[in-house]
Formats: C-alpha cells, structure tokens, sequence
C-alpha cells in the first residue's frame, strides 16, 4: 500500500531532504501536501514534480504568484495559518511530517494529531512548548509521535530493547558544534558565517546556531522528557564530537543499548516514514574496515550555559519553556543579522527568564501569550 504524506516545511532542509527520501520509495511514498514559508520558486518546483492535492504558503500575497507558477496543476493553494492548519487535517493523508521551524510548528501538529494522523515530528520547539498538550492528544488517538531527530530517532529504536520501568536513563549525544573545547574570550568575536559551519551536520541556519549555543541540545533534552515520559534528571548530554554513536539508553541491570550510523539525517527521516518497518536503500553506510575512535566527554556548561537554561525551564515546567523557546528565537535570529554577539545570546535569555511571571499547567492560549509576551521582552532587553 502506497504511503500518503504531507511535508509541512518541505523547502526547508529537513523537508528536502524527506523528498529524498521519497524519491527512493516512489512505490511505498506519495506526496499529497506540501507548504512553505517564503521560498515560492522552490515550492512550486516541488509541486510540479509531486503534483500534490494541496499546498500552502505563509504570505497571502504570495498566493497569486505560486499559482501562476504552478499553472495547468490541480492542486489547491492555501495560505496563512489557517491554510497550514487546513493542509494538516487534509482527510488523504495518512502521515504528517512537521518540519517547521520554532514555534510556529505547535498548532499545526495539534491540529493534525487531533484530525487522527500519524506524525513524523521534526519540530522540537512543539514539544518544548507544548509537550503536554501533544502527548495527552496523541494518547487520546492511540498514536505514536515518530521522532525525525537522529538523537530522539535513536532512543526510539534503543527502547524498543526494554520496557520503559527498566529504563534507568537517556543519554543524548551532542557533536559541540563548530566551537566545542573553545573558552568564552575565544567566543567574543564570532561571526554568524563561522557558527554556520557544523563539523558534521547539513541542518538550517537556525538549529546550526542552536548546535554552536549547545541550546539545541537543550531543546532537545526538553523534547525527550515528553516524548519518551521521562523525568529530566532521567536524561544526560554527553559531547561525542564524530556524531556516530547518535544516542544511547542506559537499562536498570547496567546494559547499555546504542544506536549508531553514517551521520546523515535521510535515516532517522526514513524511518519515521517506514516506521515500524525497514526498508532497503542506497544511502552512504559507515565503514568499519577503517581505523576509528570514538570520545566522549561532559558539556562545558560554564562556556555554553544555554543548556543548563534549558534544564532550569523544564524543572519549573508551565509557561517556562515556551518563554525559554521564543527568546531564543528571537536571540538567534538577532545573531544572524548581525545585532546580537554571539555571547549574548545566553544573556537575553537569562533576562527574559527571570522576568517571567510562570504559568504553571498553562492551555494552548496561555502558551501562544507566553511565547508573544517573551518576543516582546526579548525586544525591550535588546533595546
């Protein structure tokens, strides 16, 4: 049986790449929903080639022009938020993979999980945000969120090594980014063009910069605890620098389960949509007939505290982490554009932190004010 899928974020780097995927699959896969924030020629590229039943765009004024370019094509172009949510819930697809970036990932993976779909998630910051709200809407449908992380990917597959009461801890591994070992006076100058270059990974610019801050890993660690129902203290970060081993789960009778591969997110992306099977492919393999080490040694969270940020949001839990999140959105982004220095990323976030009023238990409407009212924060700090 053929594979329906939507791609929310498929001009993204994790969206083109699950187009690769498919290109493997084009028996097993079919592509009925693509969206796109901005990139309209690479969108309407994508729907040539696919031919989708609908597609989505961010701007409303983009709208006219996707469609000149997709012209003689019978799929439906939506726009906005409303139009996200609508290629989300379309009733042909079976599968929705979530490849937004930030924030703007939560009401479109609620939404798809409410219409009864099965999720590929590739947005973290949904469940940093709202790991509540999903995980109670995905046990409600009796669905399993697939992670699209290659770290959450592989305690996925180690887990199926044991029961969870026998699992005694999650150890998440982190390549250090493109600045691992530096101090912080080496930090002080550091220019967007050089956090950009991961000694492993091919991700956007913003889950790059997240990797250089060690936040990504903090995301991540947040994104576990709902995702696998786990306590924080539950899961270790530990940098592993040849990003091989891509996680392991440490059982009560001392095993030790790993997952390790060709540092490569087709993959963990793969397995998200072939889930619980495995399929055949052509993808680059490690070599194990050449000499090779693996290394292992602690954060430096002195030098890269957004991590430990992270772990103080989650402990406080309620409203904290989606103000964690949208700081940090603004933060990186501010970075980019060359408004922010790279060491004071940390620094807005620990303002905007601690000037939170928490809101513990918070419903969807209190986390999109928690998140708005920390952009806005995060604005008047940066002034």
């Amino acid at each position: 049986m053929v594979k329906k899928i939507t791609i929310l974020g498929s001009t993204g780097s994790i969206g083109r790449q699950t187009l690769q995927v498919v290109d493997q699959f084009p028996g097993k896969l079919q592509v009925t929903g693509l969206s796109a924030g901005k990139n309209i020629e690479l969108l309407a590229k994508q729907i040539r080639k696919y031919k989708p039943l609908a597609a989505a765009i961010q701007e409303e004024k983009d709208v006219t022009a996707l469609k000149k370019l997709t012209a003689g094509l019978q799929t439906e172009i939506f726009a906005g938020e409303k139009g996200l949510t609508a290629l989300a819930t379309q009733p042909v697809a079976r599968l929705v993979v979530v490849a937004l970036v930030g924030f703007s990932g939560l009401k479109p993976t609620l939404a798809a999980l409410r219409a009864g779909k099965q999720i590929a998630l590739a947005n973290k910051e949904s469940l940093v945000v709202g790991g509540e709200l999903l995980m109670a809407e995905a046990r409600l449908q009796n669905t399993v969120i697939r992670p699209v992380d290659s770290e959450h990917a592989a305690i996925f597959q180690c887990l199926q090594a044991g029961a969870h009461d026998e699992v005694k801890k999650i150890i998440l591994t982190a390549s250090g980014g493109p600045f691992r070992g530096w101090q912080k006076k080496d930090l002080a100058g550091v220019l967007p063009a050089q956090a950009l270059q991961h000694p492993n990974w091919k991700m956007g610019a913003k889950v790059t910069v997240d990797s250089a801050t060690l936040m990504n890993k903090g995301l991540e660690v947040l994104e576990a605890r709902w995702l696998f129902d786990l306590q924080l203290q539950q899961i270790e970060v530990v940098v592993h620098p040849e990003s091989i081993v891509h996680s392991m789960v440490e059982y009560v009778d001392g095993s030790v389960v790993a997952q390790l591969g060709f540092p490569s997110m087709l993959f963990p992306i793969q397995y998200a949509l072939s889930y619980p099977e495995r399929w055949a492919n052509n993808f680059s393999r490690l070599g194990w007939g050449e000499k090779r080490s693996l290394n292992f040694e602690p954060p430096d969270l002195d030098t890269f505290p957004c991590l430990r940020y992270a772990y103080q949001a989650g402990e406080l839990g309620g409203t904290m982490p989606a103000v964690l999140n949208a700081a940090n959105e603004i933060a990186v982004e501010k970075f980019l554009e060359g408004q922010l220095p790279f060491l004071h990323i940390p620094v807005l976030l620990e303002k905007v932190l601690g000037r939170h009023s928490l809101k513990v238990k918070p419903t969807l409407e209190e986390i999109m004010k928690a998140d708005a009212w920390a952009r806005e924060e995060a604005a008047k700090v940066l002034k």
